[in-house]
């Protein structure tokens, strides 16, 4: 009896070991570096949008006289300054014209030279009591008419050698010419225009679509998105034109160092037309490996899980958008000394 007293003993007692619990692990200590809580923040809402290179303005060269373009000194890309010839048009009919004048000219003369002869003599003759005062006046009269006859005939060989004048081009602005593609010999009209000469500083000029133009306000943020674009990329918006064309509104931005020298290049660029909330990281807790880009999100018991992201670049080249991958309130990893960039290929 004491023996199964004894056995019953220690089956219990092995049952109540096997039944205790292990005691809980300790949670993780995470590696040293920098953890983030994902909350959303107001952004600037960047669209992409067309852009060219231009000038605030652009002076054309145009011809005054109708003519044949006898010689155009500049080609597209010549510096020129305002003043300067850069062409010269030819009116023979003017050369006709001004001859023709010039003999009028000297006709008047002749008539001003007798009338003037025909005063002096019957001024003598008054001066005798040979003519009567209205004779005298008759004659003064006709010689101050033959004087106008020769100022006027001289005022208009003036004006058609002037016009002859106008047929040289000057450059309306001092600048880099941008179109002269006029072959010399061609047939010009008043008003054509010779060539094209920038004028004012460059700038970035964008044609935004109507739905978004009033969203748009001088100082809003501008940058181009062309990789191989030298120079600064970055701007702001200095005037938005109050009229619409074509379902368009032109938008005009500065950027810092802009050259002449790319005038009419089109880029591609993005504008702040708005703001909007978005998840906003810095770029070092993005690593990309194997193309992918990626996040290391802290579990709930402390464990770092690589997650992939899908992520967009911001104005500040050193934060990016997180699109998906990762919600509001997920906490993000960076180790210490972290430098976002690719990883293995």
């Amino acid at each position: 009896m004491a023996k199964w007293i004894w056995l019953a003993g220690a089956v219990l007692a092995l049952s109540a070991c096997g039944g205790e619990q292990p005691p809980e692990r300790p949670a993780a200590s995470l590696p040293a570096g920098e953890t983030l809580r994902l909350a959303p923040a107001a952004v600037a809402d960047m669209k992409a949008v067309g852009a060219e290179i231009a000038t605030r303005d652009q002076a054309e060269a145009l011809a005054r006289i109708p003519g044949t373009l006898a010689s155009l000194s500049v080609r597209a890309g010549d510096k020129v300054t305002k003043g300067q010839r850069i062409g010269m048009i030819v009116d023979t009919r003017l050369g006709y014209e001004t001859s023709a004048y010039g003999a009028q000219v000297a006709a008047a003369r002749a008539q001003a030279a007798q009338a003037n002869a025909e005063l002096a003599r019957i001024r003598d003759l008054y001066d005798h009591g040979v003519y009567a005062q209205a004779r005298l006046d008759q004659a003064v009269a006709m010689a101050r008419a033959a004087d106008a006859q020769v100022a006027a005939a001289r005022a208009q060989q003036g004006a058609s050698a002037s016009v002859a004048g106008q047929g040289a081009v000057l450059a309306p602005a001092s600048g880099r010419v941008l179109r002269a593609d006029i072959p010399a010999g061609s047939v010009v009209a008043p008003g054509m225009s010779i060539a094209t000469v920038t004028a004012g500083p460059p700038i970035l000029r964008l044609m935004l679509p109507e739905s978004v133009a009033g969203q748009v306000r001088p100082g809003a943020h501008v940058r181009i998105t062309d990789s191989d674009f030298p120079g600064a990329r970055e701007g702001t918006v200095v005037q938005v034109y109050p009229a619409v064309n074509g379902g368009q509104v032109r938008v005009d931005a500065t950027l810092p160092g802009l050259e002449t020298s790319l005038v009419g290049r089109r880029v591609g660029a993005s504008i702040a037309v708005g703001t909007r909330q978005a998840l906003v990281v810095p770029r070092r807790f993005v690593t990309t490996r194997y193309g992918i880009d990626q996040v290391q999100v802290v579990t709930a018991d402390r464990q770092l899980s690589m997650v992939p992201v899908q992520i967009a670049p911001t104005a500040d080249p050193d934060r990016v958008e997180i699109l998906s991958g990762v919600a509001a309130g997920d906490a993000l990893f960076a180790p210490r000394g972290a430098a976002a960039g690719r990883g293995a290929q």
